[in-house]
């Protein structure tokens, strides 16, 4: 293969492409001798790189943790897709200069031949506006602290916090994205109850708090957050009483809309939310069926102007 430097390169490429190889295979994909493969190991290490070996026959090579940062080797099609990636998270709130930060640092090291690539693609697409779900602006997560509860979910530690304005301290389980939300599933120390906590809601509080072994997670957390959040995670709440049975309701909604509960007369109850009045509305209107909606007043009067507005859409 070529020369040293460029065979080097190939190798610390193959070393952070999975997690061990073998000398010998090294030495195939190389095209070198296996003796080749160690002057290059020892070059690699003389430059910084944690290349840690198990001598003998079979022995196996392992590129670990160190103090620099490797180059990142990317192959073509690798290297557009963390661009288009990060193309695409810097329209999300709190990401926005972070993102465009590292995207420019990567343009800067690609080829001509990706750039040329990447601004095909930027030039012939065009993004539709982010937040087309909700009225409301899209919240802003602040990279430090969705860091700060990722470490403190890695280490079993509990948070010290301000959720809504109120104080508490969590035992962190597991980090959820959905809706362009992040969502902490933890368990509150105080009640022991699991809840899904809105990352843009805390605001953490130093020093942290103690170290806790995890209870297992009694469930899905996928659908435990969908669920939880419908009930407790929005801006604006509601009940909505359905003249249909809860299954024919249950058949129409998405499980992110909102959980259903049966009524004895047939009839069944939608527990909802939104970001917005506004997006209640759109919600249960799409339900096609008949419905009565008495709280949140927020929520009645927004109604009642929705109804005026449409029997003038017919009227004229």
């Amino acid at each position: 293969m070529g020369s040293t430097s460029a065979r080097m390169l190939t190798l610390l490429g193959l070393l952070q492409s999975r997690p061990d190889w073998s000398g010998a295979e090294l030495a195939e994909r190389l095209d070198v001798t296996d003796r080749t493969v160690r002057n290059d190991v020892a070059r690699l290490r003389e430059l910084g790189y944690p290349v840690h070996a198990v001598r003998g026959p079979g022995g196996r090579y392992r590129l670990g943790a160190g103090a620099r940062l490797p180059p990142l080797l990317l192959d073509d099609t690798e290297a557009v897709a963390v661009a288009v990636g990060l193309r695409t998270v810097t329209g999300t709130a709190g990401f926005e200069e972070s993102g465009q930060s590292a995207l420019t640092k990567l343009e800067q090291v690609m080829p001509d031949r990706l750039r040329r690539r990447l601004a095909a693609i930027r030039d012939a697409s065009t993004a539709g506006p982010e937040n087309t779900g909700s009225n409301v602006e899209d919240p802003r997560v602040d990279s430090a602290t969705l860091a700060a509860v990722a470490d403190a979910v890695r280490d079993h530690q509990s948070l010290r916090c301000l959720y809504a304005d109120e104080p508490a301290e969590i035992e962190p389980y597991h980090l959820v994205s959905w809706q362009r939300r992040w969502f902490l599933v933890g368990r509150d120390v105080a009640t022991g109850a699991w809840t899904p906590y809105r990352v843009d809601w805390l605001r953490l509080r130093t020093p942290g708090g103690r170290r806790f072994v995890p209870a297992p997670f009694p469930g899905d957390l996928t659908t435990f957050v969908v669920q939880e959040v419908a009930r407790t995670g929005w801006a604006v709440h509601a009940r909505i009483t359905v003249e249909a049975p809860a299954e024919e309701v249950l058949a129409r909604i998405n499980p992110a809309v909102g959980t259903v509960e049966p009524l004895p007369d047939g009839r069944s109850v939608l527990v909802t939310g939104g970001d917005s009045v506004e997006v209640v509305a759109v919600w249960i209107g799409m339900l096609g069926l008949d419905f009565h909606a008495a709280e949140p007043p927020e929520l009645v009067e927004h109604l009642r102007v929705l109804s005026v507005r449409y029997a003038r859409a017919v009227d004229g």
